[in-house]
């Protein structure tokens, strides 16, 4: 890693704060980068949801569950969450909070920014567009990230988070419920779902 980017690495000590709301709305305008077989990617995140652990009916640790897939969740802030949905899609969550409070964010859209090049050819696509990083199980496809990253730790290679600078007002976020968490009973409502306003890569626009 140069030293350009190693300068811009969030600490992290950032990701212990134990409000997984306002984290995964600060997260908006952080830039994911991946450096994979020698080749860095990264994309602005421009789509999050939060997930509060036990107390939350939509998370994987919701009444402290605690699993072989879900023993991540438990550790302290700062490392990737990575499971398979549906046998398929491979889906990247930052953990937060301190440990054995499993708290987590996922990561649902990026805007691309270093790497498209290799972006588009591990996804298959001939030119960019939204389709390119528009969704949890398609960024990460773009981004090289897969499950054997597993509890990676977030400030250095393969994975990790930048801060370039760029300004987010609130005015810019919109609230909504979570996607594909029907079975979260009266939590499903909760609009704990944030995205760019003005980003054409937000994988659902909430009506």
């Amino acid at each position: 890693m140069d030293k350009a980017h190693s300068k811009l690495i969030i600490p992290l000590s950032y990701y212990h704060n134990e409000d997984v709301v306002t984290l995964s709305k600060t997260l908006l305008g952080k830039i994911l980068v991946t450096k994979i077989n020698n080749c860095i990617t990264s994309g602005m995140i421009v789509e999050t949801e939060a997930y509060n652990g036990v107390l939350d009916k939509a998370s994987h640790a919701y009444n402290h569950r605690r699993t072989q897939r879900t023993e991540t969740m438990y550790a302290k802030g700062g490392v990737a969450y990575i499971y398979l949905c549906y046998g398929i899609h491979h889906l990247f969550n930052i953990v937060t909070a301190g440990e054995n409070n499993p708290q987590a964010v996922l990561i649902r859209a990026i805007e691309p920014i270093d790497g498209i090049p290799h972006m588009l050819l591990r996804r298959n696509l001939k030119q960019q567009s939204a389709r390119l990083t528009a969704g949890p199980g398609i960024l990460t496809s773009a981004l090289g990230i897969t499950t054997a990253l597993d509890g990676s730790q977030l400030d250095k290679p393969p994975i990790w988070l930048e801060d370039r600078n760029i300004k987010v007002s609130k005015g810019d976020i919109v609230a909504s419920p979570r996607i594909g968490i029907d079975y979260a009973e009266e939590h499903k409502e909760l609009p704990w779902r944030f995205y760019l306003r003005k980003s054409k890569c937000v994988s659902i626009i909430s009506k």
